[in-house]
């Protein structure tokens, strides 16, 4: 079953219900669960006749939780034999009306996780329908968690192909290449998938009531158990659910029909995960203790270019033109492509301009200025490290807007993989404080083709195997670490190497 057709309807209007159905459904639940603990055994829950009727290779629980009638959340169940959704099991219920006229008769409640068997509802208890329970809500031990990066075991799918946990696929829906790509790299971050891995480390997050943000985290947390599943019956992931809650969360400025822009993208959920799991300017969340360093900013007011030469200099000597310093957080750093050189020649076309990463990395180096154009002003600005975070994320300006169309530009990078020295970007008097300041490359996202168009794929490192791998959607190959430098990296995830760590493998 191809898992695209069963988007019933506009991902965005599916999640605006959800709040208040969440409550009712929870309730719901509650009257099922305490019906089900004082209700006797039947005879035939341990001896269910048909449970050689569930059909493992069309279940997916990647989609909403909706049925597929009545497109309700509350109480739906799954039909184990054709893997629809169906809401209710009661006389004249959707479940039930499917399993008389279908005789197909397990389901599953996808909420309390039970399972029954229709028309004659009596509660079916087998532990060989555990494996289903485990795909619908994988759990992971601290153990499991510590042991993650430590092997390089293969995972056998239901259908029989092999896959590496982590290194998964996930569904192009229709134009959410740039969203995958986020998730794939944020997802092989491994303070960042262990905090999630574990739905204990924010069950308890107190949000305002009617605050859908916090959406984000649950639906974030899912998506990471499901990408590091080791029991998973297919190869691949949906991220259907995660990306309604991405539309919902962000009033539609980001969308699954519509291309999007990956840094833009990053942006906004990095800050909208650290504002959903309480951060603010003096408490720090999983986020900013993984991702967020601190600069100095340099910037000094210019006078108008058109003004004569005395009134400029007259000006200069005013409060108003003097440089002033700032200290900011960061949760990425953008560095600055060189201008394209424009060929005139038909053959040097094919010449694609290239630019080693320390020459665009000066930007930090608290010496070179780079003037910044407003409306209305112009500023000299120069950076300045101060505080360099365990993981670094680097955004490449490949796209300049201006009034008419999006320009890319497709100068390639030389980046070395491995042993990437930050010290000399840090202010003086924070060297110190900084015993290790070097970086290997973890995950490398890469645009392909046209600005507004395009798509994108990403080379992700998967630590047990000291192995590079290139995922696009559904596709996961391996690939050789020098082929990744010849692409038009655009957003680079790096780690820290802390004391005692070797240089990383097949690098």
């Amino acid at each position: 079953m191809n898992p695209e057709k069963r988007l019933k309807r506009e991902p965005e209007d599916s999640l605006e219900e959800e709040e208040d159905d969440d409550e009712e459904e929870e309730a719901v639940a509650a009257v099922e669960a305490r019906h089900s603990r004082h209700e006797p055994e039947d005879r035939r829950s341990r001896h269910c006749p048909y449970l050689d009727t569930i059909n493992r290779s069309v279940l997916d629980f990647d989609f909403e939780k909706l049925c597929s009638i009545s497109l309700s959340h509350i109480n739906v169940y799954a039909c184990l034999v054709c893997g629809k959704y169906f809401q209710g099991r009661g006389l004249k219920s959707h479940a039930y009306i499917h399993s008389v006229q279908f005789s197909h008769h397990v389901f599953l409640n996808l909420h309390t996780l039970m399972f029954y068997c229709l028309p004659d509802n009596y509660k079916i208890i087998d532990s060989s329908l555990e494996d289903i329970t485990y795909v619908l809500k994988p759990t992971f031990t601290k153990a499991q968690i510590s042991n993650l990066d430590k092997q390089a075991k293969l995972s056998r799918a239901y259908d029989g192909t092999t896959y590496l946990p982590g290194i998964v696929g996930l569904n192009n829906i229709k134009a959410n290449d740039y969203a995958n790509a986020v998730l794939q790299a944020l997802s092989n971050v491994p303070p960042l998938r262990n905090y999630f891995l574990e739905e204990d480390n924010y069950r308890g997050i107190q949000r305002p009531p009617g605050d859908i943000m916090f959406l984000l985290v649950q639906r974030f947390g899912e998506l990471m158990r499901k990408l590091w599943n080791p029991r998973n019956f297919k190869a691949h992931v949906s991220p259907h659910e995660m990306l309604q809650a991405v539309v919902l969360c962000s009033k539609k400025t980001f969308q699954i029909t519509k291309q999007g822009d990956g840094v833009d993208f990053l942006s906004w959920f990095l800050n909208a995960l650290n504002s959903a799991l309480g951060g603010t300017k003096k408490k720090k969340t999983i986020v900013t203790e993984v991702f967020q360093g601190s600069m100095r900013i340099y910037s000094k007011k210019l006078p108008h270019p058109d003004l004569p030469a005395e009134e400029k200099e007259a000006l200069l000597g005013n409060e108003e033109y003097q440089e002033k310093m700032m200290e900011a957080p960061f949760m990425y750093l953008t560095l600055d492509l060189p201008t394209a050189p424009l060929y005139k020649d038909e053959k040097e076309q094919l010449i694609i301009p290239q630019v080693p990463l320390f020459s665009i990395l000066a930007k930090f180096n608290g010496i070179t200025e780079k003037e910044y154009k407003t409306y209305k002003e112009n500023f000299l600005k120069r950076f300045q490290l101060i505080k360099l975070p365990p993981y670094l994320i680097f955004c490449i300006k490949r796209f300049t807007k201006n009034n008419f169309f999006v320009e890319k530009n497709p100068t390639i990078v030389n980046f070395p993989i491995t042993n990437v020295d930050l010290r000399e970007y840090l202010a003086e008097e924070y060297q110190t404080q900084h015993k290790n300041t070097t970086y290997d490359l973890i995950a490398n996202i890469v645009h392909d083709g046209k600005p507004t168009e395009g798509s994108y794929r990403i080379h992700v490192l998967h630590h047990g195997t000291g192995k590079w791998y290139e995922l696009q959607d559904l596709q996961v190959t391996d690939i050789l670490p020098q082929m990744i430098t010849l692409s038009e990296a655009y957003i680079q995830i790096w780690k820290r190497r802390d004391d005692g760590e070797k240089n990383q493998e097949g690098a």
